[in-house]
């Protein structure tokens, strides 16, 4: 117990971690950030600096200790600097979406009852201002961009700088109070609050303690012999609890370097520049790339095609047993290093990978064959499962133990069980305090004993321990015959090809499954324009005949790989639609971390749906969607509805 209020060797926060890395190895790279093409670089001890003045700063401001700061913008150092500052002077840091509209944003700064928020350019500014008069409580503004701000009324609004250089001035006025609160901090003081996704409702504020943050980064760390010469590359949104767990919670118990790009578009170019050893990805980024890679293949010459192929057999041969040291023969490793250095050491480079150690993908499943190509070229890709009440750790895979089919084993410190109806529970360290505000919520997801009803239905493999993830268990439900209706195993076959960027699976209570598909627009226009297919729109592409072909294949393809699993047969889907437009989260159809809103979409595609269902070769629907600058707008379309091929399930099974 008594690690309860010391921590781990003495430190009991995160602030003092930031402590101990100035002191031991402050000149150590802490955080780089690309701004004008140049890379800047802050050292430990300039890092503690930074924040330090920040700190003052916010007291200077007024800050009380329990207030919530929150934080809007992509990744840059000076808003992580604010998280840590947040926690050094008593309050909470509220990392928020920066692609969230002004209302999802008004939820939160009222839910959580922001004083202060700190953001990155005007375009947050004004969104916060857009709803401010609904914000009761809130006072300040802090801005790091200056950029067309120059008018706006600064009577509560501030530069970030400036802030900083008023807590500077004023270090002898307010470093005795910073000291003492930076002392009250404890392990189980609040560290941060993040919000849900907010898939069947209202997101909810998750709060989470200096001993979730700092033992989750302690046991993640040493499963992975993460170091302090790692490097990562910072681009997931701030909000998400895996980029908190990675840029703060493991960065600080490690003291390795935080990388940040330029701008999302720049990513991949700041990607290859830094090289990161230590990189997490959702299955996107991964599919995005590969697609990326086959369509230049389909583009290059003659020659290096069949080089590449030729070479790519070999490595999905024997590449996964050579990253994973198992014997393979002398003839099949020298074809492998001569295909390292002709193909995939130079594929490795473009997509910036050429020094990863250690690779995560979590979120949605991957599709094995991706997975596969990953591996295959040497990159230890491998699964989590993980939730922000877990402070993102429950299993992970360990060296030697990757599948594309499993998601791992528990993390270390955690516990495992299944319930009766198939739900997976879980119990550790890393274990969320307390919904914010919602004792009920809290109380239905965390028993007394600890226990978190996750929410995900699964199984544990005998002998290896290994645990599969089959559905959301809200989402699990039975057809019309009894037959089990799983929708996610379904769209995420689906999903496995680059043609498709989006699925969502109807059929919970019915007689047959039905499906949106959502086409991707760059792996289909290329598809198109080697196929000379002229469009002028992406509804007309996504209704163009040889699309809607091409993509019937697809979905009979996963029918027979659905068909081979008995328990799951009857999900085949019988009937698709493409639709018009991307589902978008802009449009309330998707969160922000791309998650499927499964009763909204329900509810405002219900004529399409109904068109599935009632045998109608077309629907014409009219559609209501959201414009980058905010303004609403409708947009009409006439869609086919086509006919999947099934295997009949009955004979199949009698022919067994």
């Amino acid at each position: 117990m008594a690690q309860t209020q010391t921590g781990v060797g003495g430190l009991r926060s995160v602030p003092a971690l930031l402590r101990r890395n100035a002191s031991e190895f402050g000149t150590a790279p802490a955080y780089r950030e690309k701004e004008f093409g140049i890379w800047q670089s802050w050292t430990w001890a300039e890092t503690a600096d930074e924040i330090e003045a920040l700190a003052l700063g916010l007291l200077n401001l007024g800050v009380k200790e329990g207030d919530f700061i929150a934080i809007i913008g992509r990744n840059r150092p000076y808003l992580y600097w604010t998280m840590t500052a947040a926690q050094m002077v008593g309050a909470v840091p509220v990392p928020m979406y920066q692609d969230a509209v002004a209302e999802e944003m008004a939820y939160v700064l009222e839910h959580c009852g922001a004083r202060f928020a700190v953001v990155s350019d005007q375009e947050q500014v004004d969104k916060v201002i857009e709803v401010q008069d609904r914000l009761h409580q809130f006072e300040h503004l802090i801005y790091l961009d200056p950029r067309g701000l120059r008018k706006y009324d600064h009577s509560h609004l501030h530069q970030y700088s400036h802030v900083q250089n008023q807590g500077r001035a004023a270090r002898d006025e307010w470093i005795t109070e910073l000291r003492a609160r930076e002392a009250k901090l404890d392990y189980d003081s609040r560290a941060v609050m993040l919000y849900t996704s907010g898939t069947t409702g209202k997101p909810k504020g998750v709060v989470l303690s200096n001993r979730n943050v700092i033992e989750s980064a302690k046991s993640s760390c040493a499963f992975d012999n993460l170091t302090r010469s790692d490097d990562v590359l910072a681009y997931l949104p701030m909000a998400w609890v895996g980029d908190f767990i990675f840029s703060i919670g493991q960065a600080y118990w490690t003291g390795f370097c935080v990388n940040c790009p330029e701008n999302p578009e720049t990513m991949m170019q700041d990607l290859r520049e830094i090289g990161p050893t230590y990189f997490f990805a959702p299955p996107r980024v991964f599919e995005t790339l590969l697609t990326t890679v086959m369509i230049r293949m389909e583009d290059a010459g003659r020659f290096k095609k069949r080089m590449f192929d030729k070479y790519m057999a070999v490595a999905r041969r024997v590449g996964p047993a050579i990253l994973d040291g198992k014997p393979v023969s002398f003839g099949d490793r020298l074809s492998y290093a001569i295909g390292n250095l002709l193909v995939y050491g130079p594929l490795k480079n473009t997509m910036g990978f050429s020094r990863v150690r250690v690779g995560y993908t979590a979120g949605e499943a991957i599709g094995p064959e991706i997975f596969e190509f990953y591996r295959s070229l040497g990159i230890n890709l491998k699964q989590l499962y993980g939730q922000t009440e877990a402070t993102v750790f429950i299993t992970a895979q360990p060296d030697g133990e990757v599948r594309s089919d499993t998601v791992g084993v528990p993390s270390p410190g955690v516990e495992l069980k299944i319930a009766e109806n198939g739900e997976v529970f879980y119990r550790s360290p890393g274990v969320f305090v307390e919904y914010y505000k919602n004792p009920e919520s809290t109380a239905s997801t965390k028993d007394a004993e600890g226990w978190v009803a996750t929410g995900d239905a699964g199984f544990i493999e005998e002998g290896s321990g290994h645990l599969r993830i089959i559905d959301r268990a809200k989402d699990v439900g039975k057809m019309a015959d009894g037959s089990l209706f799983a929708p996610k195993y379904v769209e995420n076959k689906l999903k496995f090809y680059p043609n498709i960027l989006e699925a969502v699976v109807f059929g919970n209570g019915r007689d047959r499954c039905a499906a949106f598909i959502n086409i991707d627009l760059a792996a289909v226009s290329s598809w198109a324009e080697r196929n000379n297919i002229a469009y002028a729109s992406y509804q007309e592409l996504a209704g163009h005949p040889k699309v809607l072909e091409m993509v019937q294949s697809h979905v009979e393809e996963v029918n027979r790989s659905v068909a081979e699993d008995s328990m799951l047969a009857g999900c085949q889907v019988h009937r698709f639609v493409v639709l018009h437009k991307e589902l978008d989260a802009d449009d309330g159809e998707l969160t922000r971390t791309r998650k499927v809103r499964r009763r909204i979409i329900e509810e405002k595609y219900a004529d399409i749906i109904a068109a599935l269902y009632d045998g109608s070769k077309t629907v014409s629907t009219r559609t209501e969607v959201t414009y980058e600058d905010g303004r609403k707008g409708y947009i009409s379309a006439t869609l086919d509805v086509r006919d999947a091929k099934v295997v009949p399930v009955a004979s199949r099974m009698a022919a067994e």
